[in-house]
Order: C-alpha cells, then structure tokens, then sequence
C-alpha cells in the first residue's frame, strides 16, 4: 500500500536560513592521517564547496548560522559521546575548533551557535534565534552528514521546519554512511536532498523577491 503524498513543496518555503554545520579549522589544518573523527574521501574538497552557498547567502540576504560543536578542555561535557568511534576532538582551548573563517567567508553580521552535542537544537538558542528571524526552510551543510548535520536535521524536521540538505556539500565519516544518512533525511521529508546548483538558483530567485 502506497503512503499518501503531500503536494510538492518548494525548495524554499517562506524565510529561509543557511545552516553551516560544524566547518571548523581543523578541516583545513589538520593533515594527520589518524584523525580524531573519520572523514570520506573528499571532505575537505565538500567543505570548501560550502563557501559557494555562504556567499550566495550573504549575497541575496539569506542569514547565515554558523554551528561550532566545542567542547570545555576538562572534557566534563562529552558525556557519552566518547564511547562510540569517535576520540577526543573540538576542545575548547584548541585553535583548531576555530570555525574556518577565513576559508567560508565568515563575516561579523553571521550569527554563531555554540553546542556540546550532535544536534545543533540540542542545549543551544538555535531555536530562539530561528524563531526571532521567522525562519521556516533551513539549509544545511556541513559535516559530519551521518552524525552531525542528520541529527540536526531530524530535531528541524520534528519542530516543523522545512529541511534541505545540500548534498554537494556535506560529507560524512565513510561515503557509505554519508549515503545512508541522504537517504534517511530524504524519507523524513521528499525532496530534502538537493543539488548546490538548485539551491543557489532558489535563493537567486528568492533574492529578486526580497524587497531590498
């Protein structure tokens, strides 16, 4: 039996925010070959594509939330996070936890959310600021697109946000996982999964609507 389908929804519904999950120095700076968390092939090159959608947004006056996962050097807030694949990682006193400002063209007018956990609704004013900007479409990007930009994701999508994933940008841990995470925010919400291509035609076109 088939599951009734909603008519389709545009790429952008109402105001919308681009979401910039967790694109921090040590993409770019930390060329070890045992990282801390796994990377896909391909990471780094996904990250730097985000800066694509960073300047469309500023561009056409889309908000631009920069999500920086930290955590305090004394490791009190990783509560259980270390207990799966990943180690020690985003410490508070390391520059490398830095968001890569210079790399996605970071400016003053950005907004930035700091969190302790995967979701960036979790424990954060994500949800406060959204509310105050009367955002209903978020974009994300981003990594990790397994943990990180799906968790967040999943906890817009259960408050009634409309969610894209902009699957050129984001990458995950493996390309398996990453692929396996597009395919499950896909069925929370169809057509949740877009090319940066459209992306950057929907807010060109949002711009033209947007009375300056």
């Amino acid at each position: 039996m088939k599951t009734r389908r909603q008519p389709p929804r545009a790429l952008i519904e109402g105001r919308a925010a681009l979401i910039v999950i967790d694109i921090q120095a040590s993409t770019f700076r930390d060329d070890s070959p045992d990282r801390a968390i796994a990377n896909m092939p391909g990471y780094r090159a996904r990250m730097l594509k985000a800066r694509q959608v960073i300047d469309a947004a500023h561009t056409h006056q889309i908000p631009v939330i920069f999500i920086q996962e930290i955590h305090r050097s004394d490791l009190v807030d990783f509560g259980r996070e270390l207990d799966g694949d990943e180690d020690i990682h985003c410490l508070d006193n390391d520059p490398n936890t830095d968001i890569a400002a210079a790399e996605m063209g970071y400016l003053p007018t950005d907004y930035l959310v700091p969190k302790r956990r995967y979701s960036a609704f979790f424990g954060t004013d994500l949800e406060i600021l959204l509310r105050g900007l009367k955002v209903q479409t978020l974009l994300l990007c981003g990594g990790l697109t397994d943990v990180c930009v799906h968790y967040t994701f999943v906890d817009g999508h259960q408050s009634d946000y409309f969610c894209r994933v902009i699957e050129d940008c984001v990458a995950g841990s493996t390309l398996e996982a990453h692929e396996a995470a597009l395919r499950a925010m896909e069925y929370l919400q169809t057509g949740a999964r877009r090319p940066l291509a459209e992306v950057l035609d929907a807010m060109a076109a949002r711009g033209r609507e947007t009375p300056r």
